[in-house]
């Protein structure tokens, strides 16, 4: 049976498959048209991070404008970019760390450092997104910050936690490296009759 705690050498891979995970889900989070939907039947409005789109009750043709014409549209667009692109480096760089047989631990921390701009980046378009898009566009019907939405702010969740574990890897530097000799415990035959 093999244990593989969070400090293990062999699950090293662990964190840059989660950031591999966040990568996918930033790009569901661009790509995705369900940042806004209409709530219920008819659906009449839909949004991504680049266009806001609006349609009739009994038409099927949607009308789409850009969300680029507006200040915020951009500064929500490009933040969010900008912390993916970001993502995107430290993915590489943390591939890089974690291949090297002698890890850098002060690699990492900067990892783990460079992540949490990520995080800021990415929380700064998520906010600025629905606070100045209900401002600012007419919305028809119910609407709900949907699918793609949740999956931008997943991607920053666990940019997060992998920010955290990335600055806190050096603190089990010797149990990473297997450094650290194993400790056995056992007691005596008086203190454990039941061993007998």
């Amino acid at each position: 049976m093999v244990v593989c705690g969070l400090a293990c050498w062999r699950c090293r891979w662990l964190l840059p498959l989660l950031l591999g995970l966040a990568i996918i889900m930033g790009i569901i989070a661009l790509a995705g048209r369900g940042w806004l939907e209409s709530e219920s039947e008819p659906y009449v409005q839909q949004a991504s991070l680049w266009e806001s789109c609006t349609r009739g009750e009994e038409d099927l043709n949607w009308s789409c404008e850009s969300l680029m014409d507006y200040g915020w549209g951009r500064a929500a667009a490009a933040t969010y970019l900008v912390g993916f692109v970001i993502l995107v480096i430290c993915f590489a760089l943390a591939v890089i760390a974690f291949s090297i047989e002698i890890l850098r631990f002060n690699f990492v921390r900067g990892i783990g450092g460079l992540l949490f701009v990520v995080a800021a980046f990415q929380i700064i378009g998520l906010v600025i997104y629905p606070v100045k898009f209900a401002e600012e566009i007419p919305l028809t019907g119910d609407n709900m910050f949907s699918w793609a939405y949740g999956f931008g702010w997943a991607s920053t969740v666990v940019v997060i936690g992998c920010a955290f574990f990335f600055c806190c890897l050096p603190n089990w530097e010797d149990e990473v490296l297997g450094n650290i000799k194993p400790t056995y415990y056992y007691s005596s035959p008086e203190r454990a009759p039941y061993l007998n």
